[in-house]
C-alpha cells in the first residue's frame, strides 16, 4: 500500500477555510462575557495551587468549559469529547493538544459540583446583571412574569428504581408533564431576565410571583395564571399596577371588553417568550440533566445569565472597542 503524504491542511495550513457559525458565536461570547468578574465570584471557593496531588486546572479555563456545556447542551463526557473533536472549542478554552490534554470528564464534574455546593449559579447570574447595568442596560419599571416547564426523565429504570423525588408532575391543558419549573421576571423594555426561581413542576405560577418582582415596578404583566394577585403585587411593589390577564369562568365568561384588554396586554406580555426561546431553542435546555432540584437550579441560573448576554451581545459589541 502506498503511503500517503501529509497535506497542508494536516500540517496547519488550510487553503479553503470558512468561518463557521460556531466560531462566530464563540468569538462574540469571548468578548461579551465578563470573565474577570465571574472568576472573582468563584475564586474564593476554588482549590488553590500547592500541596500534594495534581495541581488544579485554571479557573477561567474550567468556567469556559462549563459555559460550553450550557451553550451546546453537553454532558460532562460529551464536552470532553467535543474538546478533542472541535478546533474552535479548543481555541475558545485555550487548549493546545500538542502541549496538554483536555480536562477529563471527572474534572469537569468536580467543577460543576463546586458551583452547586456553594450555590454559585445565582451569584454568577447576579454578577452578569450587575455587569450589564454598568454598560447602561438597566432594569426599567415594568416586569413581565411567566414560567416554563423543564422536563425530567419519568422512567424508573435506574439505580434507585424510582423517579427523581424532587421533581413533580403537573397538567397543562390535556397533557401531563413531569419535571420542574423555571419562573422568571423579565424587564418589559430590555427583555432581560432580572429574577429567577426554580421549583417542582406542580408549583402554581402565582406562588413564585413575590420572588420575581424587584419592588420598583409601576406595571406588572402576566398571563391568566397570575389573575387575582393584585394584593400580592401591591405588597411587593407598592407603586405597581396589575396588568395581568383577565380570566373567565363557566359562570362568568370573559366579556368582549375583557378579551380586547387581554389582546392589548399580550402585545407586551409576549416579550417574556423571547428569553424562553433562547433557553430552549438556542441552548437546548428542554430537559433536566441531573437529579435533584438544587443541581438543576444552578443550571437554570447559569442559563438565564448566558441568555441575557446572548440577547444583548450585539449591543455590547457596538459599545466595546474591537
Amino acid at each position: 500500500m502506498r503511503e500517503q503524504q501529509a497535506t497542508f491542511a494536516e500540517t496547519g495550513f488550510e487553503q479553503y477555510r470558512k468561518s463557521t457559525r460556531r466560531e462566530q458565536f464563540l468569538a462574540e461570547m469571548e468578548r461579551v462575557v465578563p470573565w474577570k468578574e465571574l472568576c472573582a465570584v468563584i475564586e474564593p471557593h476554588y482549590p488553590k495551587v500547592g500541596g500534594a496531588g495534581r495541581p488544579p486546572v485554571g479557573l477561567e479555563r474550567m468556567l469556559r468549559i462549563y459555559f460550553l456545556q450550557q451553550w451546546f447542551n453537553l454532558s460532562d463526557p460529551a464536552v470532553e469529547e467535543a474538546l478533542y473533536d472541535s478546533t474552535s472549542m479548543r481555541a475558545f478554552v485555550g487548549i493546545d493538544l500538542g502541549r496538554e490534554p483536555a480536562p477529563d470528564e471527572t474534572t469537569v464534574c468536580k467543577f460543576r459540583h463546586l458551583l452547586e455546593k456553594h450555590a454559585l449559579g445565582k451569584k454568577l447570574f447576579q454578577a452578569v446583571n450587575t455587569h450589564l447595568q454598568k454598560r447602561g442596560l438597566r432594569v426599567a419599571s415594568g416586569t413581565i412574569v411567566d414560567a416554563t416547564i423543564i422536563g425530567a426523565p419519568a422512567s424508573t429504570k435506574n439505580r434507585d428504581k424510582q423517579r427523581d423525588p424532587e421533581m413533580c408532575q403537573t397538567k397543562k391543558g390535556n397533557q401531563w408533564y413531569f419535571g420542574m419549573k423555571a419562573h422568571i421576571g423579565v424587564d418589559s423594555k430590555t427583555k432581560l431576565i432580572h429574577s429567577v426561581i426554580a421549583t417542582p413542576a406542580n408549583t402554581h405560577d402565582s406562588r413564585a410571583l413575590p420572588y420575581l418582582l424587584h419592588g420598583k415596578e409601576t406595571r406588572v404583566w402576566g398571563d391568566s395564571a397570575y389573575t387575582g394577585q393584585t394584593e400580592v403585587i401591591r405588597e411587593h411593589a407598592p407603586c405597581a399596577q396589575d396588568f395581568t390577564h383577565h380570566k373567565g369562568t363557566r359562570s362568568h365568561p370573559l366579556t368582549e371588553s375583557d378579551k380586547a384588554q387581554n389582546r392589548t396586554k399580550s402585545k407586551v406580555r409576549a416579550k417574556v417568550e423571547h428569553p424562553f426561546r433562547v433557553m430552549k431553542c438556542v441552548f437546548g435546555f428542554v430537559k433536566v440533566r441531573y437529579r435533584g432540584l438544587m443541581k438543576n437550579a444552578t443550571r437554570v441560573f447559569t442559563i438565564c445569565a448566558l441568555t441575557n448576554l446572548y440577547r444583548v451581545r450585539l449591543q455590547l459589541l457596538r459599545i466595546q472597542p474591537a
